[in-house]
């Protein structure tokens, strides 16, 4: 049996869409007050819900029952600074729960971290799995969140857990409606004016899933994978989906002291209204920074070839469109 956690998400319920469109009838968890995605909604024969939280290790140890393989898929995110410690202790302690259940049951994993745990390479220099984030230097509490949350797994790998890591950068696709990544097809559409001097790397979801599934198949232990398409400077990806979106493009640059009163005002606004900020700081100075990552390991790895990226964009722009 194939276990998917977070498999209401994004990224999890493309992961399972697959594997059922391979020939698997699997279990995903999902907690009470979820909804089942759209693109699941189709499979009802094919997947056994079971209600479990991460930070339930009871029920977690129930979803594992007669379980081979866990695709680990469940995160909170947030940029609520009100969230930070909770998130982090939430994603931390609940994989380390998933972890320990692992091991002790001899459950092969795919953990899903993100390349927010990823370290900083020299200028002009690619990203690799080599570089490591520094927590003491580090702001972002969903990175903090990742970073531990992978250690938890390293742990795991040193007790003898069967695991592989995989590190996405900005993953895309149209089933992401306008949440996440699908906010910033949305704000161009809406009429975005602005655009960033940063770099950073996209990947097609559909790409992200298929990697993990071959990692999981294969012999491979112990080893983490930047799972990367593309590095595209802001300006470029964000003219070309207002192209394909048929709006005009962010003509004008954010500088940084720009980004500073961005973030600043959506935390008022965010504390005035009780939602999520649209940007936090660490996204605002992030924006400005160019970040290129190497995807050469997960290429030789598993033969892999990703989807050009523009096709992606055009496939979300056409979808937002209708």
């Amino acid at each position: 049996m194939i276990l998917v956690t977070g498999a209401t998400g994004f990224l999890g319920a493309e992961l399972a869409k697959e594997l059922i469109l391979r020939g698997n009838s699997i279990r995903c968890t999902k907690r009470a007050t979820s909804t089942i995605p759209e693109i699941l909604v189709p499979y009802p024969a094919k997947i056994e819900w079971v209600e479990a939280d991460l930070m339930d290790a009871f029920a977690l140890e129930a979803a594992l029952d007669g379980v081979t393989q866990v695709y680990n898929c469940a995160a909170w995110v947030s940029l609520k600074a009100a969230d930070k410690a909770p998130m982090i202790r939430t994603n931390v302690t609940g994989t380390g729960y998933l972890v320990d259940l692992c091991t002790e049951k001899g459950v092969r994993v795919v953990h899903t971290s993100s390349v927010a745990a990823v370290g900083e390479a020299k200028p002009g220099e690619l990203i690799t799995e080599n570089h490591h984030l520094d927590p003491t230097l580090e702001q972002d509490g969903y990175a903090i969140s990742k970073l531990e949350s992978e250690m938890e797994v390293w742990r795991g790998i040193a007790e003898g857990l069967d695991a592989v890591i995989v590190n996405p950068s900005i993953i895309i696709g149209p089933s992401a409606g306008i949440e996440g990544s699908g906010q910033i097809f949305e704000t161009i559409l809406k009429g975005l004016k602005f655009y960033t001097k940063g770099t950073m790397g996209f990947v097609d979801v559909q790409d992200v899933a298929k990697c993990m599934i071959a990692l999981m198949e294969s012999d491979i232990s112990g080893e983490r994978y930047i799972i990367n398409a593309e590095n595209r400077p802001y300006q470029q990806i964000f003219t070309e989906i207002a192209g394909k979106l048929g709006v005009p493009a962010p003509a004008k640059l954010a500088q940084p002291w720009m980004m500073e009163l961005a973030w600043r005002g959506a935390s008022l606004w965010g504390g005035l209204t009780g939602k999520s900020p649209a940007i936090d700081k660490t996204s605002a100075r992030a924006a400005s920074v160019t970040r290129e990552f190497d995807n050469s390991k997960i290429k030789k790895a598993i033969g892999f070839e990703f989807k050009p990226l523009s096709e992606t964009i055009g496939e979300v722009c056409k979808a937002l469109k209708q």
